[in-house]
């Protein structure tokens, strides 16, 4: 049986982009030194693995273009204006402030992360 395993976003601080996934709920499950190339460290929620692989070239200074056909991942947050909160905290906004697609349907906001990736913010319900 085939299953998606993780994704894999290419970044230029590792730290800094493992702390901002680390305010949403995450936790560096491990990492694995490439030779002298790269590091990626793995990040995932409690009990679920790593579902986020962060690689940072070594010695690379200039950022990726993240392209056109890039959307967003989606991640649930069980206290949206805590996690807003605290990314706030970090210099982070959200893109505008949380809203619903449906009347009964849950709130969510959109965030980028250090590197420009689009995060949706899901509050669980």
């Amino acid at each position: 049986m085939s299953e998606l395993i993780h994704t894999c976003y290419r970044v230029l601080d590792l730290e800094r982009s493992i702390t901002f996934y680390e305010e949403l709920g995450m936790t560096e499950l491990g990492r694995l030194h490439i030779r002298e190339e790269a590091i990626n460290a793995y990040m995932g929620f409690e009990g679920d693995g790593p579902r986020l692989e962060l690689t940072f070239n070594i010695g690379r200074k200039e950022p990726y273009e993240i392209g056109t056909g890039y959307g967003h991942i989606a991640i649930t947050v069980d206290d949206l204006d805590g996690v807003l909160g605290k990314l706030a905290a970090a210099g982070i906004e959200p893109e505008k402030p949380p809203y619903t697609v449906s009347i009964d349907g849950p709130r969510l906001c959109f965030v980028q992360d250090p590197d420009g990736y689009r995060v949706e913010l899901l509050e669980a319900s």
